[in-house]
Parts: structure tokens; C-alpha cells; sequence
């Protein structure tokens, strides 16, 4: 039962298992979620899910790679979706804010600069967990400044 569910919270039901890019696809699927959900959740809601994902995610991401025997599994898109959610939470659900976020976190998450990388240093699923957040403060970072100062 735990080795199933495991597998389902650190694939994100299955993405992960997507042949081509499963960490962007998990992220497209999270800006989409957000699209329909984001405009019904406070903030404080949405600060909450991100919260849960994070601590859920750190546990599933490292009982799964434990199990399958490799430090970050690209199958694992737990840490994609709860950076991408980082990025978009607080935010209007508009079409620029949801590009904007998408475009920057994949940026921030594959570019990986200091001290993005160092996060990835950390064991087990707070390492596989911590880089996409950092990852998705930048991109929460550069869409706040899109905003305000080009979008204005």
C-alpha cells in the first residue's frame, strides 16, 4: 500500500513516467491546475497546498528513490509540481502571470544557477525537493518583477 502510494505522490500520478520531458509536462499540468483552481483558492490556501506538497513531497521523493536505487530519479516530478505551484502562488491566474511563471521556472529549474544548485546538495527527498523550490522563489522573484515594472 505505502510502496504504490509513494509511487503515485513522487510521479505525479504518472507524469513522471511520460517518455519526453516529464518534469515539464508535470509543470504544464500544474499552471493548467492552477488556471481552473487558483482563482477559487486564497492565497493563505494556496500557501497552505504548498506547504503540504513540500513536506509530502520530501518524504515520497526519498522513499521512492531509496526504493529504486538512484539520488533523483527524473521519474520523480513531486519537487516540479511543488515548485511550479511556488511560482504561481499569490498570483492572478491571467495568461501572462501563468506564461511568465511557466517560462521562468523551467528556466530557473534546468539552468539551475547558485545557489539553485547547492539545493540539490542536500540528502534524500529535502535534496530532490529543495532545488525546484529555490527554483520556483526565483521564478515567483521574476514574474513580481515582470509585473512591476513591464506589465504596468
Amino acid at each position: 500500500m505505502q510502496e504504490g502510494l509513494v509511487r503515485v505522490i513522487a510521479t505525479g500520478g504518472g507524469l513522471g513516467r511520460l517518455p519526453r520531458a516529464p518534469g515539464s509536462w508535470a509543470s504544464l499540468a500544474t499552471v493548467v491546475f492552477f488556471a481552473f483552481s487558483g482563482p477559487y483558492l486564497h492565497a493563505a490556501l494556496q500557501s497552505a497546498l504548498l506547504v503540504l506538497l513540500f513536506f509530502v513531497g520530501i518524504w515520497a521523493s526519498g522513499h521512492y528513490a531509496a526504493a529504486v536505487g538512484k539520488g533523483d530519479p527524473s521519474e520523480v516530478v513531486i519537487d516540479e509540481i511543488a515548485g511550479q505551484w511556488l511560482a504561481l502562488v499569490g498570483f492572478e491566474a491571467s495568461l501572462s502571470n501563468l506564461v511568465l511563471a511557466f517560462f521562468f521556472f523551467r528556466l530557473f529549474d534546468i539552468w539551475k544557477p547558485l545557489p539553485i544548485r547547492l539545493g540539490e546538495k542536500l540528502p534524500g527527498g529535502l535534496g530532490i525537493m529543495m532545488d525546484d523550490i529555490l527554483a520556483g522563489i526565483a521564478a515567483h522573484f521574476a514574474v513580481t518583477l515582470v509585473n512591476r515594472f513591464l506589465l504596468t
